[in-house]
């Protein structure tokens, strides 16, 4: 679909949402970073929420956030490697468990008197 551009259209159809978002930092001592996180396959993405409530429902209450526009993330995570921006993640998954669980393994009994 080819995108549609007036001159009266103050924010032509994109495919990145227009206005200011809702990014989760992390406190430091020189003020907030933005928190990167994981895509499912490994490569590093920022994440922002089009609202406080949908942030809050994947990350929790009280992660702190800033309000950023999609191009200033973008800005503000490239010289760290990071080009993908994820809008509204759907899902978040607890971090793996450090080790695999055990598996009890069977435990074999020889009579008394056999030979083997």
């Amino acid at each position: 679909m080819p995108d549609l551009v007036c001159g009266d259209d103050p924010e032509p159809s994109e495919r990145t949402p227009a206005g200011l978002l809702f990014v989760p930092v992390r406190p430091g001592p020189a003020g907030c970073a933005a928190r990167l996180f994981r895509t499912p396959l490994g490569g590093r993405t920022a994440v922002a929420f089009t609202s406080a409530r949908r942030l809050a429902g994947t990350l929790g209450p009280d992660q702190p956030w800033i309000r950023l526009a999609e191009p200033a993330l973008r800005t503000l995570t490239a010289p760290l490697g990071v080009t993908t921006v994820t809008v509204d993640p759907m899902f978040s998954a607890p971090a793996p468990a450090s080790a695999a669980p055990s598996i009890p393994l069977p435990v074999f009994r020889v009579a008394e008197g056999s030979t083997r």
